[in-house]
Formats: C-alpha cells, sequence, structure tokens
C-alpha cells in the first residue's frame, strides 16, 4: 500500500459505527503502517464510561513507544486525541496494561506496523489474556496468527501464564518476524471440516468445572474423546475459566471461545459454546464474525484480497469505515447465496 505523499493530519469521528475503542486501535495502527498522524474526536462517547479508559491509554502509549509519536489528550477519560508517528522501530518491548485489559487487542494494535518492520520484534504483554469481547489468547494463536503467518510474516504467540477480570496479571510473549511485503489472502470457501477439538481452562478452580463443560460440549459436538482436553493451573494471579473448540478445516481454522462466569452453571457456560459452534457449521462459510473484522487491517495493507462470510455486524462495517477514511480505499461487500456475502478489496 502506497503511503501519502504529504502526511496531512487525519481528522476522525469516535462515534462512527460501533463507536467503541475499536476505531482507536484501528487508528493507532494505519497511523504507525501510513506513518499518518490523525487527530480523534468523541472517543468512546456513547460507552457507559466514555473516553480512554486503561486499556485504550495502554494501546496509545504502546504505539507512541515504538514509534517516538507525539501524542496529546492521552489521559483518563479524555474523548479526544492527537496522535503523529515517527518511523516504527523494531525491538524487544514489554507494555503492561495494568488492569485486566486485553492483551490480545493491544496485540492486534502493534501487530500491523511490526509485521512490515525492518527487523524481528518481541512484545511481552501483561493484562488480560481471556477477556469477555475480546479475543481470547487460543484464538489468536490458532485462527488469527495462521491467518497473518499465511501473508507472509512469521508470528509466534506463547501464553505465559493466563489472567481473567478482574484481577488480570496474564502475560503472553509474542516473537515477529516480519515480511518485505504480504501475500493477498483469497478464502472464498471452508472446505471440509477436518477435525474438532475442545479445550476447558480452570485458573485456581476445581478441575470438575472444566469436565463438566467437556461433557456438554462431547455431547452436542462431533468431538471424539481423545479431542477433548481439561487443564487446571495455579500459576496465575487471577481466579476465572475459558472453555474453547477449534474447528480445523481445508482452508481455515476458527477458534470458538466462552468463559465462565460467577452464579452461571458450566452447563450453560458449555452450551452457548456449543450453539456458537453449531451455527457456524451451518452456516458453510469459511469467515466467522470475529475473524472477518480482523482480517480487513492486514488485508488492507496487502492492497487486496477477499473472503466468504455472514452479513457483516457492526464491527466489520465499522473497521470498513475506519480504513477508508486512512486509504481512501473501501471494502465492497456483495451478497452471495444463502444470506453470505463477498467482502473484497480490489
Amino acid at each position: 500500500m502506497n503511503q501519502p505523499e504529504v502526511a496531512q493530519s487525519l481528522s476522525l469521528d469516535g462515534s462512527i459505527g460501533e463507536g467503541g475503542g475499536q476505531v482507536l486501535r484501528t487508528a493507532l495502527s494505519l497511523s504507525l503502517c501510513l506513518q499518518r498522524p490523525f487527530h480523534i474526536d468523541n472517543i468512546r462517547i456513547g460507552r457507559d464510561r466514555p473516553g480512554l479508559q486503561p486499556q485504550h491509554l495502554a494501546a496509545v502509549r504502546a504505539a507512541a513507544a515504538i514509534s517516538d509519536a507525539e501524542v496529546e489528550g492521552a489521559g483518563p477519560g479524555s474523548t479526544s486525541l492527537s496522535f503523529a508517528p515517527g518511523p516504527v522501530r523494531a525491538g524487544v518491548y514489554r507494555f503492561d496494561i495494568g488492569t485486566a485489559g486485553s492483551t490480545g487487542l493491544l496485540l492486534q494494535t502493534l501487530l500491523p506496523a511490526l509485521m512490515l518492520g525492518e527487523d524481528e520484534s518481541t512484545l511481552t504483554l501483561d493484562g488480560g489474556t481471556h477477556n469477555p469481547r475480546a479475543p481470547t489468547f487460543e484464538y489468536l494463536n490458532q485462527a488469527f496468527l495462521p491467518m497473518i503467518n499465511r501473508m507472509g510474516p512469521q508470528v509466534q504467540a506463547e501464553l505465559i501464564r493466563p489472567g481473567f477480570h478482574p484481577e488480570g496479571g496474564g502475560r503472553i510473549r509474542v516473537h515477529i518476524r516480519p515480511a518485505v511485503h504480504l501475500w493477498p489472502l483469497q478464502i472464498p470457501r471452508r472446505g471440509k471440516v477436518l477435525t474438532l477439538d475442545a479445550q476447558a481452562l480452570v485458573a485456581k478452580l476445581p478441575l470438575e468445572i472444566a469436565e463438566r463443560e467437556l461433557a456438554v460440549i462431547q455431547a452436542g459436538l462431533a468431538v471424539h474423546a481423545g479431542g477433548l482436553q481439561a487443564h487446571r493451573t495455579e500459576d496465575c494471579i487471577s481466579t476465572g475459566n475459558a472453555v474453547w473448540v477449534s474447528v480445523y478445516s481445508e482452508h481455515i481454522t476458527e477458534v470458538f471461545s466462552a468463559l465462565g462466569e460467577k452464579g452461571v452453571p458450566a452447563e450453560e457456560v458449555a452450551q452457548g459454546l456449543v450453539d456458537a459452534v453449531r451455527a457456524y457449521l451451518d452456516e458453510d462459510v469459511p469467515v466467522g464474525p470475529w475473524l472477518a473484522d480482523q482480517l480487513l487491517l492486514p488485508m488492507a495493507l496487502a492492497g487486496q484480497g477477499g473472503f466468504r462470510t455472514i452479513q457483516p455486524g457492526s464491527h466489520t462495517r465499522t473497521q470498513i469505515e475506519v480504513i477508508a477514511a486512512f486509504t481512501g480505499r473501501r471494502f465492497q461487500v456483495r451478497t452471495a447465496d444463502h444470506g453470505h456475502v463477498f467482502i473484497t478489496l480490489e
């Protein structure tokens, strides 16, 4: 993707689309990659706690640290921010969100620039690794990062210890070997479903919770007994439970996760996960709803690509708008059969 000849500052309205932290994170990523400064107003203006919260400030400060950026407005609760990046520097970095904020979302903010850098980088990120409404570590490692690696960079991630809300304290370590350019992704079909496996993790909780979840999954999905694994750890700060199902197909792997909640039976947590996996299998699309919006930014950096998915939600449409604002190019959403869509950049 060509950079603008003149790096004019871009003005963004943070209330567009879903109006959450995604607008800011995508803007930070594209600003680093394209070396284009931006100013954003109305950050998370419609949320119960509007403005910059610790997890968003962590993303701003980390993006600034890897690029010596000039930043104005990076304070708690701020609804406006100016960000002017310098050249991105590869290196060894450690960033602590300071709360249970998502390490996965922080990684996705920094990764695009570092995977196109001049040298290898290593990130150690502290915070939450299994968060509601954010990619879990297993999703990143098995679904998202393999797509990035298919485009040319080589990214390896390791879960050092899990971190759950509200204590956090999790840690992931990610090694990034950059690529000179990105190969376009074309994912028109899922192909044959090869196998499913399911795992459940409990941190400082009885293993029996994980075993009950896996029993529900085994009864509801075609997961053979050898594909079921229960894990328990005490090597963490927080208490929590996560369960996930990996769907391995010919052309893609998708991962679906659920988190235990206080007062919610393990069987109910697992049944919700079973329903989500069944819905994906019934749709017969390769790219699920979460991966859809997360693939758009790397595809935009590659300059072209496309995939088949279900009708896009607010996050996907928001991503399309922010990318168009920075690049002047817009993904096309074309209706396909069975209510599916092709999302393409040509």
